[in-house]
């Protein structure tokens, strides 16, 4: 089974936690590209954990977010060092999961695969295709004797989750999509256009290099989890204008990326 991680025992004091439920809440926040600003928490100060799996890609930055516990991770480093298929995912889910969280918010970038879907759109996802080739997509490197363990994904991310996401785009009014399907692929690089088609043809509404892997391993942990995509531009699929480049995403970043940040700070305090 997978490996259960000792509760976080470090400061959290300064934070007033939310007492829905019989325990209290505390936020993983994984950050993509362009998406891990620290500066969204009060109290920040790093904590670094290791894991049974390694290293995670960066400390985590513990803080408050309204007043909820929060652990914020950089997917690919924070100097975003890391390429897609070296990002040790295993590590990033157990570390989160380590240090005591309940929950695990995602951002991530995408190309859309969909004309509906327009830069600077979020999406709340809702499926994965897994279209990686060469990622550690379990925790479980073996089995005991007649005991194996195969994790259910046919919902893959948390309903209530997703809920508070779509309820605050709306009652914000950003542009959003309620439901997307992402394909991630293994990258670095960007899609040929007959790839693009064809993920087009699978019914992928929009495409990454890390959300399927992650999510998966999230799942198997048992820590519920939701990702909010933003749509950065059309892969490679449309022929009217130039195909995606790593300038034109950071460009739709720069733009957007409130968006994301202040959608987080939003739907923490609710969870």
């Amino acid at each position: 089974m997978l490996r259960v991680f000792p509760r976080f025992g470090g400061h959290i004091a300064a934070c007033k936690f939310h007492h829905k439920e019989t325990h209290m809440s505390v936020i993983g926040i994984i950050g993509g590209s362009g998406l891990d600003n620290p500066d969204i928490l009060s109290d920040p100060r790093d904590e670094r954990i290791s894991t049974p799996y390694g290293e995670p890609s960066s400390p985590l930055k513990r803080g408050c977010i309204g007043g909820v516990e929060v652990a914020l991770l950089a997917r690919h480093g924070r100097e975003h060092t890391i390429p897609p298929t070296q990002v040790n995912y295993r590590a990033n889910i157990a570390a989160l999961k380590q240090a005591g969280c309940t929950y695990i918010l995602a951002t991530t970038a995408v190309g859309s695969l969909r004309e509906e879907i327009k830069r600077g759109d979020l999406i709340i996802i809702d499926q994965f295709i897994d279209f990686t080739k060469q990622r550690k997509m379990s925790f479980h490197e073996s089995f005991e004797p007649h005991k194996p363990i195969h994790a259910a994904m046919a919902e893959p991310y948390n309903e209530k989750l997703r809920k508070l996401l779509v309820t605050e785009c709306v009652r914000i009014g950003y542009p959003h999509h309620n439901s997307g399907t992402v394909i991630t692929i293994e990258g670095p690089r960007f899609s040929t256009r007959a790839e693009s088609r064809m993920f087009r043809s699978w019914g992928a509404d929009i495409i990454n290099m890390s959300i399927a892997t992650e999510t998966a391993l999230a799942v198997e942990a048992g820590v519920p989890y939701a990702a909010v995509a933003m749509s950065t531009d059309y892969d490679s699929w449309r022929v009217d204008e130039e195909p995606v480049t790593w300038d034109a995403i950071s460009a739709v970043f720069a733009e957007n990326v409130a968006r994301i940040t202040t959608l987080l700070t939003q739907v923490i305090p609710l969870i």
